[in-house]
């Protein structure tokens, strides 16, 4: 089957692999029908060190059921499923608190143990607390916004319910990508009054304008910082969803929460220290967030998606075959394209 996989920072190649299969009793084996480069993937593409073997990419996906193993016993062959980024069993302590992301036996897709998504089959480790059926068929007026629910979507969702966002309360969202894009629709579905979006990129801001976004700014740094706090009477926000993972964004977040607030961090952190503990301390400002239980979400999510109340794959500005996903990174890490999709 053909396969991306990376090489070093910059080489993404498609290849012939070996058929991804079966392989503990537990698994199931999924035809993929949509995958999609991630924002986190880019990290790798700009900074991975050269290897011979290649890293298998993506972990992203929705698919068809091709095969299951014979412990499976809720998925079942030819189900048409969601595979969230991480896998889990579903059964553990930390499945049951809804934080498959801790599942004690669970793990992330896009590596030599598993495989990556961007591939046209991909195993999948504990199918029946990973996978998730859908009600409806490969829709493809759907399908977008259906395969949002692997990822960014939910990781969306996933900042705005750790920042605590509200009915009528101020919001700031920090990054006008996939994420940020989708974090916007999620403040605007839990009620948020004012929604601020930090970003710089025309086409994004007028997509989250759409999405819901009442107020824009473009600065940075303290121009940021006091724009955002005149924008709010001085006070800052009740909600920072922080969708970028630089410690400029972090220290930004900090200095846009109001007393009181709370961040919900879900891009990838590079910085070893959260800046500004003493005002974080004073002002009592709840920091909190991780990897997304996407898994857990997708049950909330999936009625607004199907009754077309939300539209996250709007965030998908470029389709491209397997063989064109070289492309498609290039395009992203270039800001040329939001989000890519990959048809295999």
């Amino acid at each position: 089957m053909k396969a991306t996989l990376m090489y070093r920072a910059g080489y993404v190649r498609v290849n012939d692999v070996p058929d991804a299969k079966i392989i503990e009793p537990t698994d199931a084996l999924v035809r993929v029908t949509r995958a999609c480069i991630c924002g986190s993937d880019l990290w790798p593409y700009r900074d991975m060190e050269p290897g011979e073997s290649g890293r298998p990419m993506g972990h992203e996906a929705i698919g068809v059921v091709e095969a299951i193993g014979k412990d499976v016993r809720k998925i079942k062959r030819g189900d048409f499923v969601v595979m969230p980024f991480a896998y889990s069993d579903g059964s553990c302590e930390f499945c049951h608190e809804g934080l498959h992301t801790a599942c004690v036996h669970g793990g992330f897709f896009g590596n030599a143990e598993v495989g990556g998504a961007q591939a046209e089959a991909q195993r999948v480790p504990l199918a029946d607390g990973t996978l998730y059926p859908l009600p409806i068929g490969a829709d493809e007026a759907l399908m977008p916004s259906l395969l949002t629910l692997s990822d960014v979507m939910g990781t969306g969702h996933h900042a705005a319910v750790v920042a605590r966002v509200r009915k009528g309360g101020k919001v700031a969202v920090i990054g006008d990508g996939a994420v940020g894009l989708c974090a916007v629709i999620a403040a605007k579905r839990l009620g948020a009054e004012q929604i601020i979006l930090l970003g710089r990129h025309p086409d994004r801001i007028a997509l989250a304008k759409e999405f819901g976004a009442t107020d824009i700014v473009s600065g940075r740094g303290e121009e940021a910082v006091a724009r955002v706090r005149e924008l709010t009477g001085g006070f800052g926000v009740h909600s920072v969803l922080e969708c970028v993972g630089t410690d400029q964004a972090m220290a930004t977040s900090m200095g846009i929460a109001r007393a009181g607030g709370a961040i919900g961090r879900v891009g990838v952190p590079h910085y070893e220290s959260i800046p500004q503990a003493q005002p974080m301390f004073y002002d009592n400002i709840t920091v909190g967030g991780g990897p997304a239980p996407v898994r857990a979400y997708i049950a909330e999510l999936l009625p607004d998606v199907l009754e077309g109340r939300i539209q996250p794959g709007r965030v998908f500005d470029r389709i491209v075959g397997l063989n064109g996903v070289p492309d498609g990174y290039r395009a992203m890490d270039r800001r040329e394209a939001i989000k890519v999709m990959v048809k295999p």
